[in-house]
């Protein structure tokens, strides 16, 4: 089977749907935020209490389309780009949202906030540089081949099992006790969401070319499976938000998820076979380096650091050592001359009679 580069353009085209599907998501929640701000404003029921005020606020609606439309720019992203590419950018939304928030909202983006948001630019610049190349998948047709393929019959029938064996077994004892149980389920399914819109956004490519995909039971198989997979990521994420801390829940989704993603990526589209020993090394270091930004903006966003949490030697200098310079006076000082023969007694080697 001949593996072949995917096109540089179409490369592109997918880097920046992906980069502009995050900055559209990342901005969308900061729109809703101000727009239920507003409210809270105006003396308004807030959601959280169960009031649908939000719907007459049009920052509210501002940001549900531009969350639509990072949501459809990043299913676009995966008919373009590697998956492998396309998932670990999405973590360029959070940077989007904290940066945002810090000036949109007042909020305080801490030292390791800013350390953290450095971090994600760095990975998804690593990750970009160093992006495996999918074997060229141009058609449904080409996507049926792919998922009769055993290596992959076998890694879908590993998660089917292994999401069924979490869901009715495992979960009802320990899901509300490990914050790992819920995050496992969605993140799983959700490798499996991935391909399922990889081979839609083929669909609609084609079906814009002139075919008649429409016809052809692959894609309605495709559409109802990442219907139940997203419904299931749904359900599972936000039980998980409802126990535990965002700041928790959020870091350790995006490691699963995208590992998952990246490991069905690979047996699916074959991605790291052609790649070089520095270019797999480059994208792993790239995901590692995300992965710390993630932590990084999440783990200590409620810590308040001042300058004195610093060991003495890293501390700023104080304002006194902090003055210009000030040349002595050049008057001379008056000396004390009683003084004077005890100095010289000392600079000499103390001869008999001399005493300090």
């Amino acid at each position: 089977m001949d593996f072949i580069s995917v096109n540089r353009r179409e490369f592109y085209i997918g880097l920046s749907l992906a980069i502009s599907s995050s900055v559209f998501i990342g901005g969308s929640f900061i729109l809703k935020k101000k727009g239920l701000l507003r409210l809270a404003g105006k003396g308004s029921t807030r959601a959280g209490l169960g009031g649908h005020a939000y719907l007459k606020e049009w920052l509210w609606w501002a940001g549900l389309i531009s969350m639509g439309l990072g949501e459809a720019a990043n299913f676009a992203a995966y008919a373009f780009a590697p998956a492998t590419l396309v998932t670990p950018l999405g973590a360029l939304s959070v940077l989007v949202s904290a940066i945002l928030s810090s000036y949109f909202l007042n909020e305080r983006l801490n030292v390791h906030g800013k350390i953290g948001c450095l971090l994600c630019i760095l990975g998804s610049t690593v990750m970009v540089i160093h992006a495996p190349q999918e074997e060229a998948v141009g058609s449904l047709g080409a996507m049926a081949e792919k998922l009769k393929d055993p290596g992959f019959i076998a890694f879908a029938v590993c998660i089917v099992v292994s999401s069924l064996v979490l869901i009715f077994l495992v979960a009802p004892h320990y899901g509300q006790k490990n914050v790992l149980v819920y995050i496992v389920i969605c993140s799983i399914i959700g490798s499996l969401s991935v391909s399922c819109v990889k081979g839609l956004g083929l669909g609609i490519k084609e079906f814009f070319a002139g075919h008649a995909v429409l016809k052809d039971p692959l894609f309605w198989v495709l559409l109802v499976s990442l219907v139940v997979c997203i419904s299931a990521q749904i359900n599972f994420l936000n039980k998980a938000l409802d126990i535990f801390n965002t700041s928790i829940v959020t870091p350790i989704y995006y490691v699963i998820f995208t590992t998952a993603v990246m490991a069905c990526s690979a047996i699916l589209f074959k991605e790291w076979f052609h790649m070089s020993a520095d270019g797999a090394l480059g994208t792993v270091s790239g995901f590692l380096t995300i992965i710390l930004g993630i932590f990084l903006l999440h783990a200590f966003k409620d810590i308040t650091f001042t300058w004195d949490s610093l060991p003495m030697f890293l501390r700023p200098q104080s304002s006194h050592w902090g003055q210009p310079y000030m040349p002595l006076d050049s008057q001379e000082t008056p000396v004390d001359k009683n003084a004077l023969p005890a100095r010289k007694c000392v600079a000499k080697a103390l001869p008999p009679g001399c005493s300090i």
